[in-house]
This record gives structure tokens, sequence and C-alpha cells, in this order.
């Protein structure tokens, strides 16, 4: 029991014991609180984790699409790249220019021929 004072040792024993609990849980409800703090941490990780796999999710459709896009295009843009460099390059317009030079030579023969 407390010594004696002013104050009645019942009232002193009451104060002392609240004090002493306080102390006594004090380790618990910090544990508690730090189980708390790391479960609601974890949680929005996992949040946080769902969320970016379907925003990937959606990314990768879209690259996919692009790419599925792009190989169907592929042909036309192969053709194209042939018809050019069919155009541009110097020896096919010798070619072509000796090409024409013969159909304008059948077309003076034809309209020479006599009927």
């Amino acid at each position: 029991m407390a010594e004696e004072t002013l104050v009645n040792s019942q009232i002193t024993d009451a104060v002392t014991q609240s004090n002493i609990t306080v102390l006594g849980n004090a380790p618990a409800q910090s544990m508690a609180t730090a189980y708390q703090l790391l479960a609601q941490s974890v949680g929005v990780a996992m949040q946080n984790a769902v969320s970016n796999q379907q925003n990937m999710n959606t990314i990768d459709s879209a690259i996919v699409s692009q790419g599925i896009s792009l190989l169907f295009s592929l042909d036309g843009a192969a053709d194209a790249m042939s018809a050019r460099n069919i155009v541009l390059n110097d020896s096919n317009t010798e070619v072509l220019s000796t090409l024409q030079a013969i159909i304008g030579e059948l077309k003076h023969a034809k309209d020479q021929k006599p009927e």
C-alpha cells in the first residue's frame, strides 16, 4: 500500500494501479498499432499492383492491335517500296525509255502501213 499522505490511500492506490496498467499495456498497444499500419501498407501495395496490372493489360492490348495492323499493312507497304525503287532506279529508267521508244515506233509504223 501507499504511504500515508493527506490523500486517502485508496485513491492513491487506484491512481497508481491505473498508471501501472497504462505502462503495462503500452508495448501491446504500440505493437497493435504497428501491425495495423503494416496491414494497411500491404493492402495499399496490393491495390497498386492490381491497378498497375490492369493498366498494363490495356497497354498490351493496344500494342498487339497496333502490331497486327502493321502486319496487315506490311504487304502494301512492301509493294509501294518496290514500286518506288523501280521508278528511282536508273537502269529501270533506261528500260522504260527504250520501251516508250519501241511503242512510239510501232505506232508510227502502224500509221504508215497502207490499207
